[in-house]
Formats: C-alpha cells, structure tokens, sequence
C-alpha cells in the first residue's frame, strides 16, 4: 500500500432537525456524531454496527449526497465539505458508491448499456459512443457478465447480476475509492460470497480503496483491512481486521462477536457469550455520557457523567474507561 492516507476524515458530524410529533419536534438527530478516521491508499476499511447507527449516513456524507454539519473530509488532501461546482463533479469520477439494494439504483427504463454508459457521457470520457459501448462491454466482462447484455433492461437480470451492473457502473468512470453501502444484505448467501470475491480481484487489480459498510462482522472480517466499530454515531473501536476479530476490546464489539454462531457445534456450546439487554436508544434522546452504557454490563458512574473518546490503546483505538490507566 501507498504511504499516507486517501482519505481522511476529521470530527465529522452528520445531524438532522426532528420533523416528528408533538414529543420530538424541534429535537436533533445526532446521525453522525464526532467521527474521524483515515483509510489508505488501497485499503479495505470496514464499518459495523446495529441497524440505524449511522453508518450508511457516514458513507452518504462522505458523497455528499448529505451535508456535514461540521468537520473535514479530505480525499488525498482536498477537503469534499468545500468543494462545489465544476471542482465537487470532478472529485465525484475519484469517488463512487455501490448502493445496498441495485434494483432500486437502477434505471429501470434504461438498457444496461444506457446505464454503464451515461457517467462516461455526463463526465466527457471517450469521443464517441462506439468507444463508450465498447469500454462498457469490456466492464461487463469484468463483473462476469456478457458483452450482448448490453441490450437488456435490469428487470431480466437476478439480484445478483444487477449488483455486478451496480459494480460495472461505478467503474465507468475509474475511480480511486468506492463507497460500498451493504452491498450484499439484500442478496442470497451462495451470492453474496461471489460479490465480495468481485470486488477483491477488482481491488487488486485497480488498486482500488474502500469503504465497506455492513452489519456483518463475520464477512467484514474477510474483506477488510481495519475495521471500525460504529454505535449510535460514534466510533467505539477501530483496529487491524484479525486483532479486533481474535481479541476485542470494547464490550460493544465483545457482544457483536460473540453473536456469529460457529459452525463446530461443540465450539458454539462451549464460547462464551456477551449479551446486552435493553433496546437502542432512540438518536433523537442519546444517554448522557457513553452512549453504550445503558446497555453495557460494565457500566459505572463515570459512564453516565463522562464521554470516553476514541483512544490509542495498542493495536488499537477504543472509546471506553476500562482501558484507560
């Protein structure tokens, strides 16, 4: 890998105004609270969490297809919060996005070479549209799909062929980074595996960075360099992808773990289990200090008055008090 980082992401914070009810209105959604991180060149960074912890609004803000409320995001030195006009278009050939569900991305009144082909059209790469058609058959062939698909709308395609025409798409344009956001949760088991095989070669091949958004710790294990651990807003852990998997620290991620059922029954009988009680809280009402701590069976007083912060502890960097000397 390259030395330094492709992207840099620095306090970010992604916050919502309350349009709800009698009880909520006027309130805030902190989405995205306080967030940094760096990804490297040709690294695979992956992002965990429970459903609604905010981290499809991390990757959208990092499109901008959110407004940051406030912080930096630099892709190879040039801060994305700035950028507007001919300069925002530009950085968008750097930087793509596979979206969760590809039927909903999809055009559905478009043939998949009208669809592979119109980021080359709006962005002026190649002279003319024979040159277009025949770099989006050569995109086909790279996802596993055929050159004569070309001709065929995404309703005649599986889940898993219109997600390789997502991939195909985001392509077009050769960009340094793409925004991967649950790409396989809405597809079978025995697909999902040949995906994330996919977007491996791809990476390898183009020297491609991602940012890899799950729910799945077990198949961001595989693909990921580093992980990161995200819990209403806020990251709680960030570590090498094997360390954080062999030894977690924060009991957030313990807990996440220890829910992947392992396929040796008697290993499965014999684990021992994290479990944490209560539901989410709601973003719009975060618990006073660590946000975790109403659902954390280490809990103390200082929980409740104080916010940890993300800090180097090892290998790694963990927002919680039981590491803190």
């Amino acid at each position: 890998m390259n030395e330094g980082p492709i992207l840099k992401v620095s306090h970010l914070k992604t916050y919502f105004g309350s349009k709800g009810g009698l009880f909520s209105k006027g309130k805030v959604v902190k989405a995205v609270n306080d967030v940094s991180f760096e990804i490297l060149h040709n690294e695979t960074f992956g992002l965990v969490g429970e459903s609604g912890c905010g981290k499809s609004t991390l990757g959208r803000t990092i499109v901008k297809i959110n407004e940051p409320t406030s912080g930096s995001i630099e892709f190879e030195g040039r801060d994305i919060v700035k950028m507007k006009g001919a300069e925002l278009k530009a950085f968008r050939r750097d930087l793509q996005m596979i979206f969760q569900d590809p039927y909903a991305s999809l055009n559905s009144r478009m043939t998949v070479g009208e669809i592979i082909r119109e980021p080359m059209e709006i962005h002026g790469l190649y002279n003319s549209t024979k040159e277009r058609d025949q770099k989006v058959s050569e995109l086909l062939e790279t996802v596993g799909l055929k050159p004569d698909h070309i001709r065929r709308y995404p309703h005649e395609f599986s889940g898993g062929q219109r997600q390789r025409i997502c991939i195909a798409r985001t392509l077009a344009l050769n960009p340094k980074f793409i925004i991967c956001d649950e790409p396989i949760s809405a597809l079978d088991v025995s697909i999902q595996a040949q995906i994330i095989n996919l977007l491996q070669r791809i990476q390898k091949e183009r020297q491609i960075s991602y940012l890899f958004i799950a729910h799945d710790l077990g198949i961001v294990k595989h693909i990921s360099h580093r992980i990161g651990v995200m819990y209403l807003g806020s990251l709680v852990e960030v570590g090498e992808s094997n360390s954080l998997y062999r030894e977690p620290m924060h009991p957030y991620t313990k807990a996440l773990l220890s829910a992947i059922p392992i396929p040796d029954p008697r290993v499965e009988r014999s684990k021992a289990a994290v479990e944490i009680s209560g539901e989410l809280p709601s973003p719009l009402d975060l618990p006073s200090g660590c946000a975790f701590r109403t659902r954390c069976p280490f809990a103390s007083e200082r929980c409740a008055k104080e916010t940890p912060q993300l800090r180097q502890v090892g290998d790694r960097q963990v927002a919680c008090f039981l590491y803190e000397k």
